[in-house]
């Protein structure tokens, strides 16, 4: 039974990622274990880079090598998945991350992860709720207005939404900055075990 369920989840999952994402990227998936037995499963071509413990990146288009830490300048098509470690000190002046503000580990300006030659600036969130991940579970869902800058006269030189998924129960959070197609998708249909 439980094998049948895994085949008919992976067909809907892979369905489902085949109209969000090219041809290419609806198959075949590549299992990413996390904390309390979450699988997401991703599309093969991504890159997944355990930075550090508690910090994973997975690399989702054009990069160079990714470097360390989080809104590091290598300009990656990329999205975050955090563990209790990061959320520790994932709030502005390194509080803990609650979701009342946006994951931003830090206590200046940083880097545009965009174009490293700006600087970025947090807004409002502009979407609050839940979203589902996997069978059984939800997470506190917000989407965050942020500005890159320059730094020389504070120009608003581009705009994108931060996009955050947060399990405060299995403490991990999942952090987006470049509309990543599909993500949302394969959070959806994550697994539990």
């Amino acid at each position: 039974m439980y094998k049948r369920y895994l085949a008919v989840a992976s067909v809907a999952a892979a369905t489902v990622l085949s109209v969000s994402l090219p041809a290419s990227a609806a198959a075949p998936a590549q299992p990413l274990k996390l904390r309390g037995g979450l699988t997401l499963y991703l599309p093969i071509e991504w890159k997944v880079y355990r930075v550090g413990t508690d910090w994973i990146r997975v690399v989702t288009g054009k990069c160079g090598k990714p470097t360390q830490g989080f809104g590091a300048p290598d300009e990656c098509d990329s999205f975050w998945v955090l563990g209790p470690k990061a959320i520790k000190h994932g709030n502005e002046l390194f509080s803990p991350y609650t979701g009342a503000e946006p994951f931003y580990p830090a206590t200046d300006v940083q880097l545009c992860p965009h174009n490293r030659k700006w600087g970025q600036a947090m807004g409002p969130a502009k979407v609050k709720g839940l979203r589902q991940v996997g069978p059984g579970h939800k997470a506190a869902y917000r989407e965050w207005n942020f500005r890159c800058v320059s730094y020389t006269n504070g120009k608003v030189k581009s705009r994108y939404v931060q996009r955050e998924w947060y399990l405060p129960k299995t403490k991990v959070l999942v952090v987006d900055q470049w509309n990543t197609p599909g993500l949302s998708v394969a959070l959806k249909y994550a697994d539990w075990k």
